[in-house]
């Protein structure tokens, strides 16, 4: 069986710095062949060395097949990823990147609430240039940021034409989600992407409203609290026929990378879905934020997953 295409090699086209502390990549392909597609506000992995992948959303819009356009905020507290972003890359440079996944789906008739702070709205970016190209109003972008927003270039026509609200924290308040969120109707589709504070506050608004009016994108994983009710569970791989145990204190993934599992990680977090897997028997223990119901019936997210019963099987 032909295994699948996990990356495709790309160039640094150019980088810029649109606002101190912010780096704007562009990627392509070296001899200019159309990438693969894309949807409004999906996700790549980027592959910056070995062992080091991280996942960043595409600013551009779908139509623009010919580069990749990512934006990076330097995080000196941070697991490494974006300091290799802006102190070692450089135009001309290869990295391998993964093929897009995930969405930002707006709705085509009700109306689009799009929540950002900082720079979580890079998938909003891409969500809007794609409305604005298709000649789709039914949305609003509300954008906080402590001073300047930083990418608000890529956003002119979408914030001449009013649907561009923006709040400097640093002279007024911050957007009243609850007033928000409340005034855009009851079949609105409301979505946000920023600081954890900003995510917290968002998911208290719409703690009451169906799964499919509300999305939250989140880029910083949230800490896992450990499991006291853990046993040791034994994990088979289907195709290789290898096996071992897992054992609480080890975990899934370490137990994965042990057996020389091809699979990809990024966030470590069950936030960006990089390491989804197939699974044959279990059931899977899972604690991502990426999976919906139906796709944790044939799926699991390994790098936080657990087991509830004495064997997983994966399809690997």
């Amino acid at each position: 069986m032909a295994r699948p295409i996990r990356t495709v090699a790309l160039v640094v086209a150019s980088i810029d710095e649109p606002a101190p502390g912010i780096k704007r990549v562009v990627l392509e392909d070296e001899d200019h062949w159309p990438l693969p597609p894309f949807r409004p506000g999906a996700h790549i992995d980027v592959h910056l060395v070995p062992g080091l992948v991280r996942t960043y959303s595409l600013c551009n819009e779908p139509s623009d097949r010919r580069r990749y356009v990512i934006a990076v905020k330097r995080e000196d507290a941070g697991r490494g990823g974006s300091e290799h972003m802006h102190r070692m890359l450089r135009p001309g440079d290869k990295v391998g990147v993964s093929l897009p996944r995930g969405a930002v789906s707006a709705h085509p008739t009700a109306m689009n609430v799009f929540v950002a702070g900082g720079i979580g709205v890079t998938p909003f970016i891409s969500a809007v240039r794609d409305l604005e190209l298709s000649g789709r109003t039914n949305y609003v972008l509300h954008w906080s940021s402590s001073g300047d927003p930083a990418l608000v270039g890529m956003l002119e026509q979408a914030q001449a034409a009013g649907r561009v609200r923006l709040y400097d924290t640093r002279s007024g308040p911050r957007p009243d989600l609850h007033v928000i969120l409340g005034s855009a109707g009851n079949d609105c589709r409301a979505f946000c992407c920023g600081p954890d504070g900003m995510l917290d506050a968002f998911e208290q608004a719409v703690a009451g409203w169906p799964d499919d009016r509300k999305h939250v994108e989140r880029f910083t994983a949230p800490r896992l609290a450990p499991d006291p009710t853990a046993e040791p569970y034994t994990l088979v791989l289907a195709r290789s026929g290898k096996q071992a145990t897992v054992r609480p204190e080890t975990g899934l993934l370490a137990t994965l990378e042990a057996l020389g599992a091809d699979i990809p990680v990024s966030c470590e977090g069950g936030i960006c879905g990089a390491c989804r897997t197939p699974w044959l028997e279990g059931p899977p223990v899972h604690r991502d934020r990426v999976l919906g119901a139906a796709e944790r019936e044939k799926e699991v997210i390994v790098c936080v997953a657990g087991c509830a019963g004495p064997r997983l099987v994966l399809d690997i």
